[in-house]
């Protein structure tokens, strides 16, 4: 990246040669904030804005995971989980998903030199999370990494108490509304939608309303509260989605849920899912969110595509007092 050019300061003029707006007698107006130009730039690593669709979520997958990841209904974008482990951890750090999946969180993590664990409630996506594993070691991933099989409700029955205060990162996400999941394929009588469920379980937290979700996954941050290191931090992925055309409004529920288990928010930034292409933006709906917005505006409704996921960060609360997180 080339350097920014250091701003020289002209000789300033007597008073007398100034006007009423303080310029020089002759001189165009071109701004007060003129000598600011260039000096603003910030490095893409330091953004809120996270530009982590830069290839689609098969494109980044492809050959890094086990072709079964695909079966899984709302996988995180590899690029989303390898950025926030990369501005928040060191080499060495433990990462934490307590809603492991397929394992995106645990497999970046190990990829990136950092040791991992994850909970996962389905048998299926464990098994598969398990395999994503050895196939990054035998990428030459350096990391450990493991998963532990049941319900991250009652996470500290589940993990050793030897990680009590040991966890440097939380990355995890929780599960979004049906009509943002699944495959599609055409049909003899349509579009058949598959691979759409978390499981058959009903005990699965993706099966309860708002309200039981939101109270679920406030158990399962108070979890992580307690294997939290001083300093770490903990990331939650989420977007909004629409039920019977009403916007249900997760990352807020996402943000209370933190507050209750004892954690205080201290960023709110984006992960676009969006590819940025020449200053525009190059969306990739879903099929299911492509639909729904086209029907929306058939009928009169302004909807848009959504674009990003809300990344909303979390801290323990500073134990000396002072009011303020380091």
């Amino acid at each position: 990246m080339s350097a920014v050019p250091e701003h020289t300061t002209p000789a300033h003029p007597a008073p007398d040669e100034l006007d009423i707006n303080g310029l020089a007698a002759g001189e165009d107006y071109q701004g007060r904030h003129r000598e600011y130009e260039g000096l603003h730039r910030a490095e893409a690593d330091g953004l809120s804005v996270w530009a982590t669709a830069q290839s689609t979520g098969p494109v980044q997958r492809r050959g890094r995971y086990v072709p079964e990841s695909v079966k899984h209904p709302a996988r995180m974008l590899p690029a989303i989980a390898a950025h926030a482990i990369g501005a928040y951890t060191q080499p060495g750090d433990l990462v934490l998903d307590p809603m492991c999946g397929i394992g995106t969180t645990l497999v970046e993590a190990v990829h990136a030199g950092r040791d991992a664990f994850g909970i996962e409630y389905e048998p299926q996506w464990s098994n598969i999370a398990d395999a994503n594993i050895r196939h990054a070691h035998d990428q030459g991933a350096t990391g450990r990494a493991s998963v532990i099989r049941g319900d991250a409700t009652r996470l500290m029955s589940l993990v050793p108490k030897a990680l009590t205060g040991e966890v440097a990162l939380v990355v995890t996400s929780p599960p979004y509304g049906p009509t943002v999941h699944g495959l599609v394929r055409p049909g003899a009588d349509g579009v058949v939608k598959s691979d759409d469920r978390y499981g058959e379980d009903k005990g699965n937290l993706a099966y309860r309303d708002l309200t039981g979700l939101a109270d679920g996954f406030a158990q399962i941050l108070r979890g992580c509260a307690t294997l939290l290191r001083p300093g770490g931090v903990v990331v939650v992925t989420a977007r909004p989605w629409r039920k019977r055309g009403e916007l249900v409004d997760l990352p807020s529920a996402v943000i209370a849920a933190g507050l209750r288990a004892g954690l205080v928010p201290t960023e709110r930034c984006v992960a676009l899912l969006a590819a940025v292409r020449d200053g525009q933006l190059v969306a990739r709906p879903s099929f299911f969110q492509l639909q729904q917005v086209r029907k929306a505006r058939a009928g009169g409704v302004p909807m848009h595509l959504i674009a990003h996921e809300d990344v909303l960060i979390f801290a323990l609360p500073p134990q000396d007092g002072t009011g303020v997180i380091a």
